[in-house]
């Protein structure tokens, strides 16, 4: 992340640009972190044997889906589930 002692001005378009920009970075940190424990996750039941399995259902993922989203823990059906509450 950059410094705000970047010679920007101190009016508030500034401070709030710097602020914008903060926030944007934070988030894209944030997401590469979750990419990265999800990841480390699907890793981890490749050698546990499970990847590939739904870990609400216990029934396969679906090969498109797994190939689509590699870090994939849910089935198509319960996934819509979750995302419906």
């Amino acid at each position: 992340m950059r410094d705000a002692g970047d010679g920007a001005g101190n009016d508030q378009a500034d401070i709030g640009y710097t602020t914008f920009e903060r926030d944007h970075e934070i988030s894209l940190a944030n997401n590469a972190r979750d990419m990265l424990t999800q990841t480390e996750h699907a890793l981890a039941r490749i050698d546990g044997g499970s990847y590939g399995v739904c870990e609400s259902c216990g029934e396969p993922i679906g090969k498109m889906r797994l190939m689509a989203f590699p870090r994939a823990t849910l089935c198509l059906t319960c996934k819509q589930r979750e995302e419906r509450r």
